[in-house]
This record gives C-alpha cells, structure tokens and sequence, in this order.
C-alpha cells in the first residue's frame, strides 16, 4: 500500500492520514505501526481509546514509523523541521532535566531538532507526551509537576 492513499489498512483496524494528521489503532491489543516520516519526533494529539496512550508503554515512534499496543487508539502528528532562528541553543545530544514546580508550566531552552525523548520521570506526577511534556523548536515544556530528565536527539 502507498503512502498517498486516504486510508491504510492495519491488521488491527484503520490508519487514517489526513495531511499531518495520522490515526493509528491497536484495535486488538497487539503492536501495530502505521509508517511516518518520524525523523523529527511524534505528537499524540487525540486518544480515541478506553485503553491508555502512554508514550513508551502504549505508543511511540522509530524510524520505521508510530507504533500503537495494548489496544491504543490515537491522533498523531508529526513535526516538520523549522530552521533555526538567532539564539538558537547548542546542538543536539546530552541529557536536559526539565521540572514544572509547584505544578505550573515551565519551559527549558534547548536544541530539539533531531527530537527528544524522555529517559527518566524524577516526580511522583505522571510525564505523558503531550500532557504533561512536550517540545516544539524552542525547547521542551514540563507541566503538572511532571519532573524529568530528557535526551536530546535520538
């Protein structure tokens, strides 16, 4: 099956692309990958199951594209590289410790470009993609006392 088309079948149900928008199921509960240019990270934007969407346990992305298991059922959108603009942090690589005090959003400057991923939660709050973490070209933001350290680039 070719990327251009509507509608991708998975052996679990239905992945939908809608520009850069993509709907991938784990309608069995099995692991399933919807294919994606991932090279610049994944967003989950919508969960549309009962069953939990948690990055690392339920979903997340390789090169090969978005994997969904354990009956997760979401929207996702994958990031466009946006050039760098004056002040822009130092290149990809290392590990950054992000912390949201007393539950409040805060924002950590850094290099996202070729991604980030979260390698170690430091608080009792929960750190889900999307939630309570995330990142855009200007760094990573922390949210709902989520407290952890993040690796830059892949």
């Amino acid at each position: 099956m070719a990327l251009g088309t509507s509608h991708l079948l998975a052996q679990s149900g239905t992945t939908y692309r809608d520009g850069p928008r993509i709907t991938c199921a784990s309608d069995d509960g099995n692991r399933h990958y919807c294919a994606a240019d991932t090279r610049y990270g994944v967003r989950m934007v919508n969960q549309r199951s009962n069953s939990p969407c948690r990055q690392g346990y339920s979903w997340g992305y390789d090169r090969r594209g978005i994997w969904v298991d354990r009956g997760c059922r979401a929207d996702f959108v994958v990031r466009v590289l946006y050039g760098p603009g004056p002040g822009y942090p130092p290149p990809p690589g290392g590990v950054i410790t992000c912390s949201s005090n007393n539950g409040s959003r805060n924002f950590c400057p850094a290099n996202t470009r070729n991604g980030v991923r979260l390698v170690r939660q430091r608080s009792d709050a929960p750190c889900r993609s999307g939630y309570s973490w995330g990142f855009d070209q200007r760094g990573i933001w922390v949210d709902r006392g989520c407290r952890a350290d993040f690796a830059l680039g892949r």
